[in-house]
């Protein structure tokens, strides 16, 4: 696995505590790697030829081969182990930021506050300001956030534990480096990078002076945006304030200056016209269908006169079973609108929003990753909704 880059605001780990995550690394691996792979043989010589006979066609659709593969001893045991998994990653990762949590809630309020860690001046800005960080206590969370501990982190990314939590983001910063093996990059960048790739590819000469990173989590991403271009002003939002916290002392640590605030990515407190370009990164299979195109129209009403937003979301499969086994986070993770984003428009999505037809385009982009570290699917293609003001 690649390593992944330590920061100020990660827990330190005993070596029993190290070995665990070592293991459920390595379980991952084998799982995508050696036996998910052995679901479409068994799709292939059991399941489509059984569901043929019985029905004389093939199957139309997810659904239809949801009753055959359910039903079937193979991809009951990978599915079986796959969800424990996903259990065994946020254990591993739990451990430490319980144990460490007393320093950890204390040396996010001093980064925020002073911007030193014990004594130590943080990484030069070369003169540029420092970040911030704006709560709304009396926000609503979103029911999508509170129905269910979305991919089985306990308490999901908005809950606090404790006074002005941060084991939220935490965990969930060296959870999704365990839960794709180390594939997102040392800082859990991959998506803000193929992002900014993917802008720089199709619109070389934008550069954008007021960026906003809808439903930032950690910011992992949002530190991509803001080193790309420095004198731009960036802006993080998200309803979960724990992650807000671990954001702003993460990119304080590093030495990056961005601005998070609580809100809710379907009515916010910018002007009309705030930014030049608005992200996100794997954000909307998270909302509900009454919240997307809500989302899409704040966006709308958030750029600026030929400003650009561009979301990237997570591939669900071209045919029929690579559908189905990307929908395994649906029924197995938590992941209960993704099953929706399956067949969704995301261009009427984004017409519902405002956007005239003709200025959105629902993209595909293929980055450079090791097949091995799929989890559904030896094939990976992002798929990138743009729209233009």
């Amino acid at each position: 696995m690649p390593a992944f880059k330590a920061h100020a605001m990660q827990p330190s780990t005993l070596l029993d505590e190290q070995a665990r995550q070592d293991f459920v690394g390595a379980l991952r691996a084998h799982l995508s790697g050696r036996l998910m792979p052995g679901a479409y043989t068994v799709y292939e010589s059991r399941v489509e030829p059984a569901f043929r006979a019985r029905h004389g066609r093939a199957p139309l659709d997810q659904d239809e081969i949801r009753k055959f593969m359910t039903q079937d001893s193979f991809y009951q045991f990978w599915s079986a182990m796959q969800r424990r998994s996903q259990e065994l990653l946020w254990e591993s990762v739990i451990d430490p930021t319980e144990r460490e949590l007393p320093e950890l809630l204390e040396r996010s309020k001093k980064i925020a506050a002073s911007g030193k860690i014990a004594g130590a001046k943080l990484k030069a800005r070369n003169g540029r300001r420092r970040g911030s960080l704006r709560l709304n206590p009396a926000l609503e969370i979103p029911r999508y956030h509170r129905a269910a501990d979305i991919h089985l982190q306990p308490g999901g990314y908005h809950t606090d534990f404790t006074t002005d939590d941060v084991s939220a983001g935490v965990v969930y910063d060296k959870g999704i480096n365990l839960y794709m093996g180390g594939a997102l990059g040392p800082e859990n960048n991959l998506m803000g990078d193929t992002l900014l790739a993917y802008l720089r590819e199709k619109h070389p000469d934008r550069k954008p002076k007021r960026i906003l990173d809808v439903g930032c989590a950690i910011g992992n991403s949002t530190v991509v945006w803001a080193r790309a271009f420095p004198q731009a002003r960036v802006h993080g939002i998200d309803v979960g304030a724990p992650v807000l916290r671990y954001a702003h002392a993460r990119a304080e640590a590093l030495g990056v200056a961005i601005d998070f605030s609580q809100q809710n990515a379907e009515s916010t407190d910018f002007a009309p016209g705030s930014f030049d370009l608005i992200v996100s990164h794997i954000v909307l299979h998270e909302t509900s269908k009454s919240a997307l195109p809500r989302i899409l129209g704040e966006c709308r009403r958030l750029l600026a006169p030929g400003g650009m937003m561009l979301h990237l979301e997570i591939p669900r499969g071209r045919t029929v079973i690579e559908k189905f086994m990307h929908n395994w986070e649906s029924y197995n993770n938590n992941e209960t609108f993704a099953r929706y984003m399956t067949g969704i428009d995301l261009k009427a999505e984004a017409m519902k929003g405002g956007f005239p037809a003709g200025d959105v385009l629902v993209d595909e982009f293929v980055p450079k990753l090791d097949v091995a570290q799929m989890n559904y699917t030896e094939h990976f293609f992002w798929k990138i909704l743009a729209a233009q003001r």
